[in-house]
């Protein structure tokens, strides 16, 4: 029972970084944010590791192994996203470019990890991706794609190729070890490698304000350790190519979300094409 309310419960919160996002961007520089998200992270997850009593890696190689991993699945995944939405990308391409990953992880996951779909679950993805581009496809065409610039969208791009990655590569090096030091791990490799860049492509920029402090809490809480958490259980217990087709759900969420706490219309087709996707979603995720 529990593990059937696990994938609602990450799309719940997982679909919040979005809005996170966009509560952040009045506040800070999204690379800055996410820098000091990371810190967090890494003290958050000291201390669970350290009052848990959690087990260090066995090696090396696997420590190396889940630095990198968080390099893909969070630095630049992360990154790559707000970075491109501060830079112009409207909501609704970058949501339609999310949906991608799902695909993207089916294509790969055979070749890197040796992953083999049902018939049923090639239908549940292909299904998933009509359900969201029949729910983004009337705000595409309300878009003046002139206006829409181009290095941002190939950063988008980027952000959800290097998800995609990050999980196939926990999936093919880190095939046991406590997720709460993996956790760990991966923040400290995410914070190595965006900090620097924070300074280098971005003016820097953080007000310090009661808002910005109640949205970390949230992105470090309820996403960096809730939906990570996870996450990172899903990848671990199921294939990878189940675990990134609930982003198919992801957008209809934020689209929820949205109605009620900025009240963003909901059009028929966003409600049509979420059904679609769930339907979607549930063939590739079911068992047997």
């Amino acid at each position: 029972m529990i593990d059937r309310l696990i994938p609602v419960v990450f799309v719940a919160l997982w679909s919040t970084g979005w809005i996170v996002a966009k509560f952040g961007a009045f506040h800070a520089s999204p690379l800055l944010f996410l820098v000091i998200r990371f810190a967090l992270a890494v003290v958050l997850f000291y201390g669970i590791c350290r009052v848990s009593g959690a087990k260090w890696l066995e090696s090396r190689a696997a420590t190396l192994h889940a630095a990198v991993s968080g390099v893909f699945l969070h630095g630049i995944y992360l990154s790559g996203v707000w970075w491109s939405i501060a830079h112009g990308v409207p909501a609704g391409i970058s949501g339609l470019i999310s949906a991608l990953q799902p695909l993207m992880t089916a294509v790969a996951a055979p070749f890197l990890v040796g992953e083999r779909l049902s018939g049923k679950q090639k239908l549940g993805l292909a299904l998933g991706f009509l359900g969201i581009v029949i729910a983004i496809t009337p705000k595409l065409m309300a878009t003046d794609a002139s206006a829409v610039p181009l290095l941002p969208v190939l950063v988008n791009v980027a952000g959800m190729a290097a998800v995609t990655y990050g999980s196939i590569y926990q999936k093919q090096h880190l095939h046991s070890g406590d997720l709460r030091t993996i956790a760990l791990l991966q923040y400290v490799g995410a914070f190595v490698v965006l900090t620097p860049l924070a300074f280098l492509v971005e003016a820097p920029h953080f007000d310090n304000s009661l808002a910005v402090w109640a949205t970390m809490a949230w992105s470090v809480l309820a996403l960096s350790a809730g939906a990570i958490a996870l996450l990172l259980y899903l990848l671990r217990k199921g294939q990878v190519s189940q675990a990134a087709s609930l982003n198919y759900l992801v957008p209809a969420a934020v689209a929820l979300q949205a109605w009620v706490l900025f009240g963003e219309v909901l059009t028929v087709p966003m409600i049509v094409g979420a059904a679609v996707a769930a339907v979607g979603v549930y063939l590739t995720t079911r068992k047997g």
